[in-house]
């Protein structure tokens, strides 16, 4: 089998596998879970296939006419080049496992089949956004994957927080693809092709003809889809749906699928230095202040969406240096240890039965529960805080290094200003980020208080992935001395300074997280999350024998409330409680435009009923009163008649006699 007819296989099988599955989930309930385990399976080996065969080479292309639109033509096509090849073996991995993972997770849930048809479609969708060659045909996927999402995380629509972020994520996300739209078809415009191979070349001969317009446009819907400042919101709400959704959308689909379209275009970016600069300040702000609102979470899904947020922060920094090898690099190497920490936390989940950090923190003995958890957790973490030799060491100097080299004047055509801004703030995020992970790794594994409750052992299927997640976390850094075949042959070693420097302040980060978890541990112990929440300034000392609320107990109707015993509030001081509710950006939207949107919405209500209805019932009013007023003089006596004709006779030659004599 060619290399095309396999590639082509890749995306279409989780398609088939869903359609299967929507089909036969209610007639043959047995079918469901090998309709969507087996063809993600085949479709990840199949991928794994493709890239060895095109072993980081000349990049492959195939193309058919889809159909003539009498301008621009839309084709078919397929490219496959090294960063393809790679992202597709991530996605098809990750999705087995997430697949796999939620035979058990879900193994009770009623709505299991349709769950796990829009899974296969999500897949399916995000493999051709890889594997295109067009624009329009990867602008069908990138449209599909936003709709799966919309399902996907509503998917415990019972609940309020579940709908409002369905319909957030929809929403926020299709707010960037309309000027990506645009985007797209000025693109077209100038290069006469949607064909991504047409669009470059006519890039780097200087074709576009206002390059910094088109990079923003294009840039507003990769905001909105790799949920970068400032349309990151809806990223951390998506945790409402189920933990594996979580994984699928963080590590390898929706949000990567952004980096992944500006990493193909990269030279149409390059062709605006005031583009890049605009691309570095958004990574900046969108690392940084991610990083510091993870420190302040108590949600554990939380923690790790912000975390997500600020390493597509690393990844959109890379690009703005020109670095297109380092921002894939970071991709697949966050996409392994991402999956890792969710499908890890949906487990400790399932243990504590709570997602609360303050209340996993006042048990004990929860490491113990979940020994597989608890191991892979703490080297995905590692490799989340960059300490190695695990991978997101290597990825993330990877584009530290990029961005050193862009300082120094070394990567042409590339602003000192972007270089210097990515890197200042890369080198502060990796400093806060090993806080956060650390602050994690202590609430959750080393809890003082009561022991943690039992909820039974955990199915064979969700600690299983774990381990296959753990084999790339651990070793795929190690690869990167071999990796270059697929990355434009760039080097992706780390440099020395770069590396002392940010593994320097991840150390200390972790030192300084774990100096004040010592200070306040000692109060997770004695306060239990009731007198938190009720009074955290005032909590009383309680023995460790009182009952430990629950994370609905503590913090239901008391939303943010601080927890002494959290060494991040004593991190963050003041700016804690800001950063708790992400900077009150959404509070902020609210007044820009959700208000606005309402009292126009109102405004148009009010129109409706009280003009536009009252002008249709007068216009229907009118002749019913007038018919009637005829009606009522049809008495069908003739003297009546004979007596209106006469008076009718005698004011018509009054009114003559007037006109005449006026005349």
């Amino acid at each position: 089998m060619s290399t095309t007819t396999t590639a082509v296989l890749v995306p279409l099988l989780p398609f088939l596998g869903a359609a299967a599955g929507l089909l036969l989930g209610r007639r043959v309930p047995g079918a469901v879970r090998p309709l969507a385990v087996l063809p993600t399976l085949a479709a990840a080996v199949l991928a794994v296939v493709v890239a060895w065969q095109q072993g980081g080479g000349k990049t492959l292309d195939a193309a058919t006419r889809l159909t003539p639109t009498g301008s621009v033509p839309i084709d078919l096509a397929l490219h496959l080049d090294g960063f393809a090849v790679l992202v597709a073996v991530l996605v098809g991995i990750v999705a087995t496992c997430v697949q796999l993972y939620s035979t058990a997770y879900l193994r009770d849930d009623p709505r299991y089949p349709s769950y796990a048809a829009l899974v296969s479609l999500f897949t399916s969708a995000m493999l051709l956004v890889v594997y295109s060659g067009d624009l329009m045909v990867l602008l069908v996927g990138w449209e599909v994957m936003g709709i799966c999402s919309y399902f996907l995380v509503g998917h415990y629509w019972e609940t309020r927080a579940a709908r409002s972020a369905s319909l957030k994520a929809f929403l926020v996300t299709k707010l960037g693809d309309v000027p990506f739209l645009i985007g797209v078809f000025a693109l077209a415009a100038d290069a006469g092709t949607f064909r991504i191979n047409g669009i470059l070349t006519t890039a780097v001969s200087g074709g576009i003809e206002h390059p910094t317009l088109v990079a923003l446009l294009l840039l507003a819907g990769v905001a909105g889809k790799s949920a970068q400042f400032p349309l990151h919101t809806w990223l951390p709400d998506a945790m409402a749906g189920p933990t594996p959704v979580s994984a699928l959308i963080h590590a390898a689909t929706m949000v990567a699928a952004g980096v992944y379209l500006i990493a193909r275009l990269l030279p149409v970016f390059a062709a605006s230095a005031a583009a890049l600069v605009v691309m570095a300040v958004m990574a900046a702000i969108t690392m940084a202040g991610s990083a510091v609102a993870a420190l302040a979470q108590d949600d554990i899904k939380r923690v790790l969406a912000y975390s997500t947020v600020g390493q597509l922060g690393y990844m959109t920094g890379a690009l703005a240096v020109g670095n297109r090898s380092a921002a894939v690099f970071h991709l697949i190497s966050h996409g392994a240890f991402k999956a890792l920490l969710f499908l890890g936390a949906g487990v400790i989940i399932h243990a504590a039965g709570t997602n609360s950090l303050a209340a996993m923190s006042r048990m004990t003995g929860l490491a113990k529960r979940v020994p597989d958890a608890y191991w892979t957790m703490t080297a995905g973490l590692l490799a989340l805080a960059a300490i190695p030799p695990f991978s997101g060491f290597f990825s993330k100097e990877a584009v530290l290094g990029a961005a050193e080299h862009a300082t120094t004047g070394d990567a042409p055509g590339i602003p000192a200003a972007a270089g210097w801004t990515v890197l200042v703030a890369g080198l502060l995020t990796a400093l806060l980020t090993a806080g956060y992970a650390t602050r994690l790794w202590l609430l959750a594994f080393r809890g003082k208080g009561a022991e943690a409750a039992g909820h039974g052992r955990e199915p064979l299927a969700m600690n299983a992935v774990l381990w296959v997640l753990f084999l790339p976390t651990a070793a795929l850094g190690l690869a990167a001395w071999k990796l270059p075949d697929w990355f434009d042959g760039v080097a992706l070693t780390p440099t020395l300074t770069t590396s002392v420097l940010s593994t320097g302040l991840a150390l200390a980060g972790v030192i300084v997280t774990y100096a004040a978890w010592r200070r306040t541990a000692a109060y997770a112990a004695r306060s239990p999350l009731g007198a938190v929440a009720a009074d955290p300034e005032a909590a009383p000392y309680i023995s460790e024998e009182e009952t430990i609320a629950t994370h609905e107990a503590a913090y239901g109707g008391i939303a943010g409330a601080p927890d002494p015993a959290d060494p991040g509030r004593l991190l963050l001081g003041s700016l804690h409680r800001h950063a708790v509710g992400g900077f009150h950006l959404d509070a902020v939207y609210a007044a820009l435009f959700v208000r606005p949107t309402r009292a126009a919405a109102r405004l148009a209500r009010f129109l409706d009923r009280e003009v536009v209805e009252a002008y249709v019932r007068g216009a229907g009013g009118a002749p019913r009163l007038l018919g009637a007023a005829v009606r009522r003089a049809q008495t069908g006596n003739v003297q009546t008649y004979l007596s209106a004709l006469l008076a009718g006779s005698v004011v018509l030659a009054v009114a003559a006699v007037l006109v005449a004599t006026g005349a």
